[in-house]
């Protein structure tokens, strides 16, 4: 029987939050240094999760909010997703533009660069730490950000990796920016033999 997240157990979870932990805890560094702000993160909350319920956990379809959409290449394929509430994303403009948006409907093209760039630095950092730890190089394809409905951000990936099957790794990050609590969520869809690889780098049997 061909292996899927299905077949990830207890010991494989604690191992995916220790990595979870570390990736997230590199890119919330990577973050302060950049808005020169002070951000705290608590150890992630790791699932498995169908697309659908994955969508409901983080607030239904109909919920907006910045996506940020990488692939992973090399000894790791598949895609990484950064999503932040629209608000954090209107905040993070408003740092480093030094402006006062109130919606994200105010964000402009250069708005849009910020979050694809703070996206970009943050996935970057955290792809970095992972691959620290597990000894593997892995590449990351230049970030495609959009502010839209959860629905259709996860439409694409849905789609893209229908061939892998329909869960994935649900990171829920609790983030302390600057003294705003936030959430910042991270979807992972590694293919098969790369989450395989990931575990035998690090002694565990998959």
């Amino acid at each position: 029987m061909s292996k899927s997240l299905d077949n990830i157990n207890e010991i494989h979870i604690d191992v995916l939050t220790e990595i979870a932990n570390i990736g997230s805890g590199n890119a919330a560094s990577a973050l302060s240094r950049m808005i020169g702000k002070t951000v705290e993160i608590k150890i992630p909350d790791v699932k498995i999760l169908g697309f659908n319920e994955a969508i409901e956990t983080l607030g239904g379809p109909e919920t907006v909010m910045a996506g940020t959409l990488l692939f992973l290449s090399l000894d790791v394929k598949g895609m990484i997703m950064f999503l932040l509430p629209v608000d954090i994303a209107c905040d993070l403009v408003n740092m480093l533009m030094f402006t006062d948006i109130k919606s994200h409907e105010e964000i402009d093209d250069m708005g849009y660069s910020i979050i694809n760039e703070c996206s970009n630095i943050m996935s970057a950092s955290f792809v970095t730490a992972v691959a620290e730890m597990t000894g593997m190089v892995i590449d990351i394809s230049p970030p495609e950000a959009t502010l839209d409905m959860l629905g259709s951000i996860m439409s694409v990936p849905s789609i893209y990796f229908a061939d892998i099957g329909d869960s994935l790794l649900l990171i829920k990050n609790e983030l302390d920016i600057g003294g705003r609590k936030t959430n910042a969520n991270v979807l992972m869809l590694p293919d098969m033999p790369s989450l395989e690889k990931l575990m035998t780098s690090l002694g565990i049997e998959f």
